[in-house]
């Protein structure tokens, strides 16, 4: 044990493998899906799939790091279903671990990766298990050095994109649909005259 501690947000140990990966190489783990509460005493905090939103009053209570692991390559597709937008917006589609500030997806990035998709990733679902993948890959690959913070913050270059949750056609079929087919009939369907 090496003494340091981490805590998860969002996503537990069935979504991702890297809080038993983390644990296993020493550090002392917890992990949370509920709205944080209080002060904390942890040397790293980890968002990640976490469904809330960190409040200027929280992020003044916490004293250590806290970053966030997000499915998209930062400026573009900040906010909610950051896989869908970067098809349909034709942006490049990737992964980013940057600092949490007060805004949405904002704050500083430590470590990016563009992701090409192989043409057997041609649904919704396997490309999101993919960037899944190359996120988990990027966060323990660079565990050492993020807790460390011996990696050189970037801030966001860009205005990029934003969406919120309702901001996902009603008419989408569903994660498991085809890529190309899809944006094709959804962009199809926005141009049809009503």
């Amino acid at each position: 044990m090496n003494g340091k501690k981490i805590l998860f947000l969002g996503y537990g140990c069935e979504e991702t493998k890297i809080i038993e990966a983390t644990a296993n190489i020493g550090y002392e783990v917890s992990h949370t899906t509920e709205k944080l509460i209080g002060n904390f005493d942890f040397d790293l905090i980890v968002s990640f799939g976490y469904r809330h939103i960190l409040r200027p009053v929280q992020l003044a209570k916490i004293s250590c790091p806290i970053i966030n692991l997000h499915m998209s390559l930062l400026p573009w597709n900040r906010g909610a279903h950051p896989n869908f937008w970067s098809f349909f917006d034709e942006t490049p589609a990737g992964v980013t671990i940057h600092l949490v500030d007060e805004g949405l997806d904002t704050g500083p990035i430590l470590l990016q990766q563009l992701v090409q998709f192989r043409p057997d990733e041609n649904t919704f679902d396997t490309t999101y298990q993919r960037l899944i993948s190359e996120l988990e890959t990027l966060f323990l690959d660079n565990l050492n050095a993020i807790i460390d913070q011996i990696i050189e913050p970037i801030d966001v270059a860009g205005v990029g994109s934003f969406h919120r949750r309702s901001d996902l056609p009603a008419e989408f079929l569903g994660w498991a649909s085809n890529v190309t087919n899809e944006v094709k009939r959804l962009k199809s369907a926005k141009e049809e005259p009503l």
